[in-house]
């Protein structure tokens, strides 16, 4: 299967002056764990994850004072739609994330989580027979 079959195409993208309050409620708004982050004076795309926000709230910082531009990863690893799931699986374990910006011809197009790739990897469950009740 590949990245383009299981990727969500809901890219939220916020710029690097969203406080970490703005961050969060946009990305529960949108229901995604992750914003791509475009900020033109630092090189362009990065990700702010949910695990950024709490990392942030965890040390104490104020939301209402904290930007996107301070916790956001910009050595970013991005996928291509054509990558198989295995291929996106590999590099989240070496890299150490859980997701992936998916770019088409440089521009963000989706994005990949662990839950995605579990979600195309997890067996259909199939209707199971009641069990029989012996007396």
């Amino acid at each position: 299967m590949l990245v383009r079959e299981a990727m969500s195409t809901v890219v939220l993208t916020i710029g690097p002056a969203h406080t970490l309050r703005q961050a969060a409620a946009l990305m529960s708004a949108r229901r995604v764990g992750a914003a791509v982050v475009y900020d033109p004076d630092a090189g362009g795309i990065g990700i702010l994850t949910e695990r950024d926000v709490l990392n942030s709230l965890g040390r104490g910082q104020d939301p209402d004072a904290e930007h996107a531009h301070d916790h956001t990863t910009t050595d970013v690893v991005f996928a291509a739609p054509s990558w198989t799931l295995e291929d996106a699986a590999g590099a989240m374990t070496h890299g150490g994330f859980r997701h992936l910006i998916v770019l088409e011809r440089d521009e963000p197009v989706g994005i990949v989580s662990v839950r995605d790739i579990i979600r195309c990897w997890a067996p259909v469950r199939q209707q199971r027979e009641a069990p029989a009740v012996i007396a």
